[in-house]
């Protein structure tokens, strides 16, 4: 069995990529991790980040305001959820985007036809080397984190693993 250097998923031995993640494994042997930052990155799960409980609402509220509980928590994003099940997020990038100058005619619109479905979501047992990774190819600034049974238990960002990997630097220097 070989674990998957990104997601920590164990593969039959020889298989190109991960059946968790999708990663390419082929390559996988050529990188030594030589710095302390970087064993973190591949060891460090993405509970150590402590998600922050995420704000929900449903997918009929309007979209102006989710706009103004945005602004008035000083939250980047909200999860759209159907009962429990998170079925979208509406993230500050989709503000600008989807409504854009039409924000008046489209503030009484519900929030389901702005915002970004299905949501890209982590696991929380997910390593922070896959948080970093899933983000970087989608563009995402955020990401909901599920727990076992696949439940919705808090969001990362993009500054949550800034300030991580700014901790890990300073402590290597140490």
């Amino acid at each position: 069995m070989t674990n998957c250097p990104f997601c920590g998923h164990e593969n039959i031995e020889g298989v190109d990529t991960c059946d968790e993640c999708q990663q390419p494994l082929a390559d996988s042997h050529l990188h030594e991790l030589g710095t302390a930052v970087e064993r973190s990155l591949i060891d460090d799960r993405v509970d150590v980040l402590k998600p922050k409980a995420p704000i929900v609402v449903a997918g009929d509220k309007p979209v102006g305001q989710v706009l103004k509980l945005m602004v008035d928590k000083g939250i980047g994003c909200v999860i759209i959820v159907d009962g429990e099940t998170p079925t979208g997020i509406f993230s500050e990038r989709d503000a600008l985007m989807r409504l854009n100058t039409d924000y008046a005619a489209m503030a009484d619109q519900p929030v389901s036809n702005v915002m970004t479905s299905p949501p890209q979501t982590l696991v929380s047992d997910a390593k922070i080397a896959f948080a970093t990774h899933r983000m970087d190819l989608g563009g995402y600034r955020h990401l909901p984190v599920l727990g076992p049974a696949e439940e919705l238990v808090g969001i990362i960002s993009v500054r949550d693993i800034l300030r991580y990997l700014t901790e890990k630097m300073t402590a290597s220097e140490a």
